[in-house]
């Protein structure tokens, strides 16, 4: 349906670990992703430091090519 909302991150997060896409370890590191872009996109540079960033980044490459759509 046009009017329905998209599903927030954590939501979908949440399922596609329920059904089995990925891990439940996966979830988690999803999870944590989530939490250093939110801190980024809020400005809380005080969160987090450049090798987060760095492995953030690798992670999600890894992530990317372990789970191709």
């Amino acid at each position: 349906e046009q009017n329905e909302r998209p599903k927030k991150a954590d939501l979908l997060n949440s399922e596609l670990a329920a059904a089995s896409i990925y891990s439940k370890l996966d979830q988690k590191n999803v999870t944590a992703w989530l939490g250093l872009r939110n801190d980024a996109a809020h400005g809380n540079r005080d969160a987090y430091d450049e090798n987060q960033v760095w492995l953030l980044i690798e992670s999600i490459r890894h992530f990317i090519t372990i789970h191709p759509v």
